[in-house]
């Protein structure tokens, strides 16, 4: 995780992370995931911004 993110994000990043993951089902899990291909560890963070961008999108058009 980032090491410059607001201390309160931090635990809501986290949190979205797991979540995407188990959306798009990629087992991560929390501690050591040597186990999983650099391509899974690459989905969850490409998810994450996707759907970043998805919310910060909507907000600006006032949904």
């Amino acid at each position: 995780m980032a090491k410059n993110v607001v201390p309160e994000a931090r635990e809501a990043l986290s949190k979205f992370k797991y979540e995407v993951a188990n959306e798009i089902g990629v087992p991560l899990k929390q501690g050591y995931n040597g186990d999983l291909t650099s391509y899974q560890n690459g989905s969850v963070g490409g998810y994450m911004v996707k759907k970043m961008i998805e919310k910060a999108e909507q907000n600006l058009m006032g949904q």
